[in-house]
């Protein structure tokens, strides 16, 4: 293993940084109070991020997290490692995965489309992706079902003639206000084994009997794109929006999570790397009972604690995913499970402490650091709750350990 980048990848690193530095985070909070004010049906994003973007794009710094589909030529891309490492770059703020056109839900559903979907399917819904003309969103969770245990799911599509008939309650369908399709998990078969019952569907948003019932407000906040309750009541779409296979729902979601785990986990690690510094800034500026707060010794276990933390984080993230790209996403399911755990609780470490050595100043909005608290808190749930990933991970532990008690020869006489 060596996660030395590669000159490509280091010239991409510090362009991002440029652009960062010079076009977002400058105008981070006139973009945030935008995506509140200006999002609506039809405009998926304000006009600001959308100059953003067109920047971004006009520069080459646009949908690095897959080759584009579309494109003559063999580009094949950045492993998940290497664009890793340009993700934890763009955690740094909640705007620049916008700008580079590398924001959930739009990057896992991009990659499924492009994985599994059909020609019509990839010209309707992905290209306008690609290009970064419309968003989509992601439907799933149910309000009425064990998010942690989606082979529950209730809402159902059923075939009539030609046409798939879809009924059924979710929540937190992540960016819906302002999207063009949303991708359905939905019960097809529900007589088939657990894992074999659902689908994905594509919805245009727009279809009679998908409706949008409101924005969830998280932690106070209810607007922009947004976390939205949905209800479909007999919503009709073709028997081909059908995504993959009948059936192959629950495939094509671990597909999709795979490198979006990744992904969640590095802007995380970004995310965090920001919160550092900004505590050590504060600590070494401000003064209280004559000296400044680096001087005091519960301040210097914080930068301690939260740099190893850290660096250790990021070393277990780049390893999951270098392990994904040499064998695959089934042999890095252990790794994928714990850096899920691990980034997200680091991040709300970090944060947390960042925030108390800013003291009332930390929990305002005057600064980054209480949205990147409430939005990193959100991802100890979702791709899977902590308690449900720590218990794969004891799973496959405990699994491992007893095949190599087997295979290990045990010397007469010697405890187990």
């Amino acid at each position: 293993m060596d996660f030395e980048p590669s000159p490509r990848v280091q010239e991409l690193r510090a362009r991002i940084e440029a652009f960062m530095d010079e076009h977002v985070t400058p105008r981070e909070g006139e973009a945030l109070s935008a995506l509140d004010e200006e999002v609506a049906p039809d405009v998926p994003y304000p006009q600001v991020i959308d100059d953003m973007r067109e920047r971004a794009r006009s520069e080459g710094l646009w949908n690095l997290f897959m080759p584009d589909p579309f494109a003559e030529g063999d580009d094949e891309g950045l492993t998940n490692w290497e664009y890793g490492i340009l993700c934890e770059q763009m955690g740094r703020s909640p705007i620049a995965p916008m700008a580079f056109n590398c924001a959930a839900p739009d990057t896992g559903n991009m990659e499924v489309l492009a994985d599994h979907g059909t020609d019509e399917q990839r010209e309707r819904f992905l290209r306008p992706l690609i290009e970064g003309e419309t968003r989509s969103c992601f439907s799933m969770t149910e309000p009425e079902t064990a998010g942690s245990d989606p082979t529950g799911l209730r809402t159902s599509a059923e075939l009539d003639g030609d046409e798939w008939v879809i009924d059924g309650h979710k929540w937190y369908s992540s960016g819906a206000l302002g999207a063009s399709v949303s991708i359905a998990m939905v019960v097809t078969d529900p007589d088939a084994a657990p894992h074999k019952r659902a689908s994905m569907i594509l919805v245009p948003m727009g279809t009679p009997g998908f409706e949008l019932v409101r924005p969830i407000p998280v932690m106070g906040h209810s607007r922009g794109p947004g976390h939205w309750e949905v209800r479909f009541d007999g919503a009709r779409v073709p028997e081909s929006n059908l995504l993959g296979e009948r059936g192959a729902g629950f495939v094509i979601a671990q597909d999709r999570l795979g490198p979006g785990r990744i992904h969640h986990c590095m802007r995380a690690i970004g995310s965090a790397e920001r919160a550092l510094e900004m505590m050590c800034a504060r600590a070494s500026e401000r003064e209280a009972f004559g000296g400044p707060l680096a001087e005091k010794q519960f301040v210097q276990d914080f930068v301690a604690r939260s740099r190893m933390e850290i660096d250790g984080a990021r070393l277990m993230v780049l390893h999951a995913a270098w392990k994904m790209d040499t064998e695959g996403k089934r042999a890095a399911r252990q790794e994928i499970a714990m850096i899920k755990v691990v980034a997200a609780n680091v991040q709300q470490q970090v944060l947390d402490r960042a925030i108390q050595v800013h003291g009332g100043l930390g929990v305002s909005d005057d600064t980054p650091l209480a949205l990147m608290w409430r939005e990193g808190r959100a991802l100890r749930l979702v791709d899977g709750a902590d308690e449900v990933h720590k218990m794969s991970i004891a799973l496959r532990e405990i699994k491992r350990q007893a095949q190599a008690r087997e295979e290990r020869p045990v010397a007469a006489g010697a405890r187990a």
